[in-house]
């Protein structure tokens, strides 16, 4: 059965690509130049590759999506436990997400070019932006949102806070927790991408502008094609992560 469902999910892809391949091949569309066969893409792809062209530069990107993730999501969900177990917390913090979290990542990026230069700071820091306000905003909410008659039934059997917190309260709120998460991740490659294309002359997002002003569309889409598969990697492995963790909380609330 999954594997009748894999077949289902593989197939418009390949389709895709056939069609990509038959209709550029066929010159139904004009000039090679501003539109590759799929086939081309692939073996600029494996150029890349082997000249460690590619491989530098997707390192370079992974390296700072990963650490401005996680710094901003370890952040972002230590505020949120805060914000949504302590009323008092909340009322401090608030306001201030509240201001904050509408502003887009990028529109950081010019005040930060002052405040930090351009650096390997720079893209971490908006990567940190872009995980915080929705992790922080995503935990607070998915606390408040449990109903509270689990909590005072505990503290009713004599439960302390931690173990409240620890047992009920986040296992509770990890399926909103994993939705900031899982968005976040997705978007942490498309902030960094837009942000090195603008400030930094290493990363994908860099490659993508030296292949535009060489007029190298095909690298231009492989640079696409890594986005792409990154962006679905990351969001797979949230997905996977929360199908985990919940299975073992279902599991022992079972037990």
């Amino acid at each position: 059965m999954k594997g009748l469902k894999f077949g289902w999910g593989i197939l418009p892809i390949i389709v895709f690509l056939s069609i990509w391949e038959i209709v550029t091949r066929a010159d139904l569309i004009p000039g090679h130049f501003f539109f590759p066969p799929f086939t081309v893409v692939i073996q600029e792809f494996y150029h890349l590759t082997i000249n460690r062209v590619l491989i530098d530069n997707f390192l370079s990107s992974l390296t700072r999506v990963l650490i401005g993730f996680c710094t901003g999501s370890m952040a972002g969900l230590a505020i949120g436990i805060l914000m949504g177990w302590n009323n008092i917390m909340d009322k401090a913090f608030s306001p201030l997400i509240s201001l904050l979290y509408p502003i887009p990542a990028l529109g950081w990026l010019p005040l930060l070019m002052l405040w930090i230069g351009i650096n390997e700071l720079l893209p971490i820091a908006i990567i940190f932006i872009c995980s915080f306000f929705p992790v922080c905003y995503n935990t607070a909410c998915g606390i408040r949102g449990i109903d509270r008659k689990f909590i005072q039934a505990a503290r009713t059997l004599g439960a302390s806070d931690g173990r409240i917190l620890a047992t009920i309260v986040l296992p509770l709120a990890l399926p909103t927790i994993f939705t900031g998460l899982r968005l976040e991740a997705g978007m942490a490659w498309r902030v960094i991408i837009a942000a090195e294309m603008v400030a930094i002359p290493t990363g994908i997002g860099a490659l993508l502008m030296k292949a535009e002003s060489l007029m190298r569309i095909d690298i231009i889409i492989v640079c696409l094609m890594v986005l792409s598969l990154m962006c679905f990697s990351f969001e797979r492995f949230f997905t996977y992560l929360e199908a985990r963790l919940t299975h073992r909380w279902t599991c022992h609330d079972r037990h």
